[in-house]
């Protein structure tokens, strides 16, 4: 389970920075940037909080509404940054990810001493000193809060998306290449949503 012992470690304003979105098809990736600025948090918080990909949809939406009645009290402040479809295959999907945890770090209403990042990668010109953390979601209470951030922002985004285009199950698959996807690209085609720089992807342009 994750806890503060590394952002306890750290003077100042720490911010966890963890990402949603690199293996789809379709939509943005997304970051998520959360620092604590009370750890006297609620006990749903402090016992239910851990990597994003071992809760079910039902407990991060519960943990992220957590989290955002926490901010409205003060105590915790959350950043969420994007990188659209086009940008990914501009730049491609690492520099996308790095430029969306730059816009997650610049969106929190205080700016960060310092961002622990999730994985073994860090973004060049960040706007505060950095580490990076492997597996973070599952060891640092920050991280894995930015990482559920992430994944509902982008889940509730990609759901909005499907009622626009309706063809790919989007709602369900949040953009990785399912059946129902791949079914939908084959009849339909891709969407301006589509990443067309991946390869799967490319075999369905009209």
């Amino acid at each position: 389970m994750p806890d503060f012992e590394l952002e306890n470690s750290i003077d100042g304003v720490v911010a966890g920075i963890d990402e949603a979105g690199r293996g789809p098809w379709a939509g943005p990736v997304v970051a998520g940037a959360v620092a604590f600025l009370d750890r006297n948090l609620a006990e749903e918080l402090l016992n239910g909080l851990d990597d994003s990909k071992k809760l079910s949809a039902k407990k991060r939406e519960k943990l992220y509404e957590k989290l955002f009645e926490e901010e409205k009290k003060g105590k915790v402040v959350i950043g969420i940054g994007e990188a659209s479809s086009r940008e990914i295959d501009e730049i491609n999907i690492l520099q996308a990810t790095f430029l969306a945890m730059r816009r997650a770090a610049e969106a929190l209403k205080i700016r960060p001493e310092f961002a622990l990042i999730d994985g073994n990668q860090t973004p060049k010109n960040f706007l505060c000193k950095t580490r990076t953390v492997v597996k973070g979601d599952s060891k640092c209470m920050s991280i894995s809060a930015a990482s559920i951030v992430a994944k509902v922002y982008r889940d509730r985004l990609m759901a909005g998306l499907a009622e626009k285009y309706p063809y790919y199950a989007f709602e369900k698959n949040a953009g990785y290449g399912t059946a129902a996807h791949i079914d939908g690209l084959k009849k339909h085609g891709i969407t301006p949503e589509h990443r067309k720089s991946y390869k799967p992807v490319q075999l369905y342009f009209k």
